[in-house]
């Protein structure tokens, strides 16, 4: 009997390819996202130091009354700007994208793209 991968392994499995090739300084920080099927999920880390920089989520309570929806292209653009603004306020501007295993279309996308027109460089 064959034992097929869920589509959540298959993601893991994605990501730790994609994060063999890419790491975060504190000069340039890893942009991470995480897209569940509720919420969007974005950090600002420094793998040498171990330590997340920023961070942004649809869980907040200031976005929390402002979306209609949690995880679609609207959300995405919330979170990419607010993560940009308070990665600014720290002095970062050059990041590394990290899709998170995810496609790099629809939501995603739309947050690489965002967080590109808000200032942050990758």
């Amino acid at each position: 009997m064959l034992n097929k991968r869920n589509r959540g392994e298959e993601r893991d499995i994605r990501h730790r390819r994609i994060r063999r090739k890419i790491t975060g300084t504190v000069e340039r920080p890893r942009l991470t996202v995480f897209k569940s099927h509720k919420n969007i999920f974005v950090q600002l880390i420094d793998d040498v130091g171990g330590k997340t920089l920023a961070s942004a989520s649809t869980l907040e309570s200031e976005l929390r009354g402002s979306l209609s929806a949690r995880g679609n292209i609207a959300a995405a653009k919330a979170i990419a700007a607010l993560v940009a603004g308070r990665g600014a306020a720290q002095g970062i501007k050059r990041v590394v994208f990290d899709r998170g295993g995810s496609k790099y279309h629809g939501a995603v996308k739309v947050l690489a793209d965002t967080a590109r027109a808000s200032g942050l460089e990758f």
